[in-house]
């Protein structure tokens, strides 16, 4: 049994069950939910309309993290469980290895598919760099 679990959670429902799965079978671990701010995501706006529109999309996608972890730490109480929550910032796949890496993880738990809306025929991006280059084992909920 893994002693520390991380699961991605960006509060699409697939995170939901990832969350649900980790807490139903690693209740006896440390449960860390990650939520990754992907600049990528302000490119569009920056474009847009410059400095003042990115700063205020950075801080609306850090309202959006709160409001995520009050979700996952919500679902775990349910459970009577304590959750840890962490922000990142960077690209989601290397966030979410780095952060593995660094933290002593030693099991992810993932959606194959998070918010984005954009299907793969089998996992999303994010998904499957994760699967690929993980260190540790990884386990899909689809």
């Amino acid at each position: 049994m893994p002693d520390n679990v991380l699961i991605a959670f960006d509060g699409s429902p697939l995170s939901e069950r990832a969350l649900t799965y980790a807490i139903e079978n690693f209740a006896e671990a440390t449960l860390t939910t990650i939520y990754v701010i992907n600049p990528i995501d302000s490119i569009i706006d920056v474009e847009a309309g410059g400095l003042p529109v990115a700063e205020d999309w950075y801080d609306n996608a850090r309202d959006r993290a709160t409001r995520i972890h009050t979700t996952a730490t919500d679902l775990a109480a349910e459970h009577n469980l304590d959750l840890n929550t962490v922000t990142e910032v960077g690209r989601p796949a290397r966030s979410i290895l780095e952060y593995a890496d660094d933290h002593g993880i030693d099991q992810i738990v993932m959606g194959s598919h998070g918010r984005s809306g954009i299907d793969r025929t089998f996992l999303g991006s994010v998904a499957e760099t994760v699967t690929r280059r993980a260190r540790i084992p990884v386990t899909i909920l689809g």
